[in-house]
């Protein structure tokens, strides 16, 4: 689904039309989604994907896979980075099982298949905490490690800001604070690493303080970072554990051996690496369980550690488990086994849903899956929990191929944006980039394909008709069905006729809300332009 999957809204979308953007007007530091400044990130992944499209792709293309691959790109040297340093600290076959875990789990399939920050942030901070993992068990013999870690830090804060300076500092307090000292730290060599950071992301922060007045900062600290804070932005909220609820699917299907890190990393908390590990996860896990908004990629950054320890746990000898703990495992087994039952059932069941057809293509993805997680829970309890992670990478391979890569791409009902804009293109077919007025439908993955100044999202049936009378040669008006009469009614006093050219029906999955859309096209007795 890494190309065939449409422009998804609304992050993805914002992002590479900003993208669009920045490439059409040569301006890398202001950030812009049409005329609105979009003063909520640095520009570190806008100019990534500018490069990618750049040199893969034509901006007109609006191909967004050109957008994608840094995200892509960045979630495979994550994995890398996990496999390789988890293999240097428990062995090269933890390494392999390391990599695969990370690599099969939701949460990054996810994030590698669309073109926003946080696959990007996700390779940096695996970079920074990983150099600081060197360091801190004693094994840097050099400064580059150290000249990694800053470098990191740097990159990090120009994808996401404070972000990646928060796992590492939380790492570094509580791991002071385990050790009661500072001695494993001095590695770090902060009075020319933090310069070194400083050289990478400050230039950028100066200008676009000096080109905003401070706006920028003023949004994005005051109005976004803080706000996200204190309450749920966007009516993304939920209550304390609700990370650690939704970790079953975000981290599926390895998430059931990650329950087996939990008694691993207790028992092996005197080893620096394990003691690293758990720094790394803990602190942040628990800042974002406490904050008002949350979203479920927030915790993806600790991915990395938690698969290393899971890797670490499966491949150690076989443990011996209290009561206790065998009771918590058996309800979180419950609760994975529905998870999973759901994660195999999307894509034939949406199929069925929204198209009324039984694909046996997807009933046999999805049989596949079952059987590959059958074999897992089979070598999870016959005490090779190692071979249970090979069998689980393969489930989610199947899982992958089968939602992404079939179910989600062919169910146009879903992706109202690409029919639109194909739509409006054959009602104007004398027109190459026709503009595009639309109202109440607004999403941003239709500005993409349409172009950011050749769509106008209009506010009211009144304004596309006033949009419409002063561009009628060139452009389509998309109404929804209430507002067909006073868009008709308004563009009747211009002097207008606007004639049906196309009907478009679907549900819109970002609001949920079922549309059915008119197209029209200009039809005038005189010259638009005059007054009435």
């Amino acid at each position: 689904g890494f190309a065939t999957l449409p422009p998804v809204d609304r992050d993805e979308a914002r992002y590479a039309t900003a993208t669009t953007q920045m490439l059409a007007t040569g301006d890398y530091v202001d950030i812009r989604f049409q005329e609105v400044p979009r003063h909520l990130q640095p520009a570190g992944v806008y100019w990534l994907q500018a490069a990618s499209a750049a040199v893969f792709t034509e901006p007109e293309a609006r191909a967004i896979w050109a957008y994608r691959l840094p995200s892509l790109t960045a979630a495979l040297a994550a994995v890398a980075m996990t496999g390789m340093l988890t293999a240097l600290y428990f062995g090269r076959w933890a390494g392999l099982l390391a990599g695969l875990v990370l690599a099969a789990c939701m949460g990054l399939g996810f994030e590698a298949r669309i073109a926003k920050t946080d696959a990007a942030l996700l390779a940096a901070t695996t970079a920074a905490q990983f150099a600081f993992l060197w360091i801190y068990t004693g094994r840097a013999r050099t400064r580059w490690p150290a000249v990694a870690f800053w470098a990191a830090l740097g990159v990090g804060a120009m994808l996401k800001g404070p972000i990646i300076l928060m796992v590492a500092g939380l790492t570094a307090v509580a791991l002071a604070a385990w050790d009661r000292g500072l001695g494993r730290l001095k590695g770090l060599q902060p009075l020319w690493g933090l310069p070194l950071a400083l050289l990478i992301a400050a230039p950028w922060y100066v200008a676009i303080g000096v080109v905003t007045d401070g706006d920028f900062f003023r949004v994005a600290i005051g109005g976004n970072l803080l706000h996200k804070v204190g309450t749920d932005q966007q009516s993304h909220g939920g209550p304390i554990g609700y990370h650690l609820m939704a970790f079953a699917l975000t981290f599926w299907p390895g998430a059931l051996l990650a329950a087996l890190a939990v008694p691993f990393a207790w028992r092996e908390r005197a080893r620096p690496e394990v003691r690293f590990l758990v720094a790394w996860v803990v602190p942040t896990w628990l800042v974002f369980e406490l904050v008002s908004t949350k979203l479920p990629h927030y915790v993806v950054p600790l991915f990395p550690a938690i698969a290393a320890l899971t890797a670490a746990a499966v491949t150690a000898p076989a443990q011996t488990f209290g009561r206790w703990w065998k009771a918590a495992f058996a309800i979180f087994l419950l609760i994975w086994l529905a998870v999973s039952l759901i994660v195999l059932a999307l894509a034939p069941v949406g199929i069925w849903i929204y198209q009324a057809a039984l694909s046996p293509l997807a009933v046999g993805l999805a049989l596949l899956a079952l059987a590959a997680l059958g074999v897992m829970l089979w070598r999870l309890f016959a005490g090779r929990a190692d071979q249970a992670a090979l069998a689980a990478a393969l489930a989610s391979l199947f899982v992958s191929a089968n939602t992404f890569g079939h179910a989600l791409p062919r169910l146009t009902e879903l992706w109202l944006s690409p029919q639109i804009v194909e739509a409006a293109r054959r009602a104007a077919p004398d027109c190459p980039r026709p503009t595009l007025i639309s109202t109440p439908y607004h999403e941003p993955s239709m500005v993409f394909l349409n172009g950011p100044y050749r769509t106008v999202l209009a506010d009211s049936p009144a304004e596309a008709a006033s949009v419409l009378a002063g561009e009628p040669g060139c452009a389509v008006a998309v109404v929804g069905a209430a507002g067909q009469a006073d868009f008709l009614a308004a563009a009747a006093s211009l002097g207008l006729s606007p004639t049906p050219a196309g009907e478009i029906q679907g549900q819109n999955y970002s609001d949920g809300e079922d549309y059915q859309l008119r197209l029209y096209r200009a039809a005038s007795g005189r010259d638009p332009t005059a007054r009435p």
